[in-house]
C-alpha cells in the first residue's frame, strides 16, 4: 500500500513561486510520480509526471518552461518547483503514482492519490 501526502501549498502573488512536495509511504520507487491539479468547477487535469528513474518528464502545455518536476528515490519525495506563478494555476494540487509515465491519468487512472494541498495564486 502507498500513501502519498502533500505539502508546501499556500497564497502567493502572481509572479511569485512556491514549492510542492510529497511524501510517500510504501514502495514507489517502481511507480511513475505525478502532479494533477483541480480549480473550482473544472475537472481535474494533467499538471507534470517523472518517470520511475527520474529520467523523463512531460508538462502540460500550460506549465510548460514554470514548472519543473523531480523526485529524490532515496527519501521518497517528488517536489514540484512552480516559478512565475499565475492566477489561474489557482488550484488543488494532487499528488499521484502511476505505473508507466506514458498516458498517466490520460490512458490510464493513477494507483494512489495524496489528499491535495490548495494554491491560491492572487492577481
Amino acid at each position: 500500500q502507498v500513501q502519498l501526502v502533500e505539502s508546501g501549498g499556500g497564497l502567493v502573488q502572481a509572479g511569485g513561486s512556491l514549492r510542492l512536495s510529497c511524501a510517500a509511504s510504501g514502495r514507489t520507487s517502481n511507480y511513475a510520480m505525478a502532479w494533477f491539479r483541480q480549480a473550482p468547477g473544472k475537472e481535474r487535469e494533467f499538471v507534470t509526471g517523472i518517470s520511475w528513474t527520474g529520467r523523463n518528464t512531460n508538462y502540460a502545455n500550460s506549465v510548460e518552461g514554470r514548472f519543473t518536476i523531480s523526485r529524490d528515490i532515496a527519501k521518497n519525495t517528488v517536489s514540484l518547483q512552480m516559478n512565475s506563478l499565475k492566477p489561474e494555476d489557482t488550484a488543488v494540487y494532487y499528488c499521484a503514482a502511476c505505473r508507466s509515465l506514458t498516458g498517466c491519468g490520460i490512458t490510464q487512472p493513477p494507483n494512489y492519490w495524496g489528499q491535495g494541498t490548495q494554491v491560491m495564486v492572487s492577481s
